[in-house]
């Protein structure tokens, strides 16, 4: 990816969804032509010249000290994940040593991690890598994930399913808000570690293949995902409303643990009940020659 091409419209797309009301400013002249704050209103809103932030947008951040960025980012009103995506890209930009630059190609777990997946025997569980490709799962997560399990390729990858199988539209009751979060995460990863070739590789194959992605990805949209909720359509047990916590994994940097859970006396908690049953009875596996 063209790093000072992502820095310019990162930021000139935050730039434009904020109005001058929102941003305490008065509205001078009748004829915007802008959308959104003019360079020069960021500039001063952040504290620094108008010349030094024409060049951070031109996609030079290059330097650029940590009290800048984050006067940028309360100027461009960022959230959390935008703003590490900030960082991200400025680090990026700023030559230094190749140890500080973090790899996600994992494509297995160890032993240890699959012991904790299969101890959880209530709640389906999985560990996906940055590129969202599935890794490791319990019985019930293989089963609850049956219909993205069925393509043959490996290792299957919840951001293919979303954007490239038909049947993700009826899995994912939300298709819409699954499809928007996938590329919004995929392109926090690309700002975190754009040096995965995989995770390259796998952006241009949405790109080509998706024009929903190719959409989604032009909007520079970024986020975290570590708490919410899931609504799904199993083909076996029907409607599923879920809650997951995502949890990363200190000594395996890249991979994220989560989890499904209902709650308790719920038509869900009966439901993952004979997801569980019906899982003893199949032989849907993670890996597959």
């Amino acid at each position: 990816m063209d790093r000072r091409a992502e820095i310019r419209e990162f930021l000139s797309s935050r730039r434009a969804r904020i109005t001058p009301e929102q941003a305490g400013l008065p509205a001078y002249g009748g004829n915007r032509r802008v959308t959104g704050l003019r360079r020069e209103e960021v500039a001063m809103l952040a504290g620094v010249s108008v010349d030094y932030y024409v060049r951070l947008e031109r996609g030079n951040l290059a330097g650029a000290s940590e009290t800048v960025l984050d006067s940028l980012a309360r100027a461009l009103q960022l959230d959390e994940a935008e703003c590490s995506h900030l960082f991200a890209l400025a680090r990026e930009a700023t030559p230094g040593p190749a140890s500080r630059r973090r790899s996600s190609t994992a494509k297995q777990v160890r032993p240890v991690i699959q012991q904790i997946l299969d101890a959880i025997t209530d709640a389906p569980a999985w560990v996906r890598n940055g590129r969202h490709d599935l890794l490791a799962a319990n019985r019930l997560a293989r089963a609850m994930y049956a219909p993205m399990l069925a393509d043959p390729r490996r290792p299957a990858n919840t951001a293919r399913f979303v954007y490239l199988d038909p049947a993700s539209q009826e899995f994912f009751v939300d298709w819409e808000r699954a499809a928007t979060d996938i590329a919004a995460i995929l392109r926090s990863e690309a700002g975190r570690n754009p040096h995965d070739k995989a995770l390259t590789e796998l952006i241009g194959e949405l790109s080509t293949r998706s024009e929903v992605f190719r959409t989604r990805w032009a909007a520079h949209n970024v986020r975290f995902h570590r708490t919410g909720k899931k609504k799904l359509h199993h083909p076996v047990v029907g409607t599923l409303d879920l809650d997951f916590e995502a949890m990363e994994f200190p000594s395996d940097p890249g991979l994220v643990l989560l989890v499904y859970t209902a709650a308790p006396d719920t038509p869900t908690a009966d439901a993952l009940k004979l997801l569980a049953s019906w899982a003893a009875t199949q032989d849907v596996g993670i890996s597959r020659e």
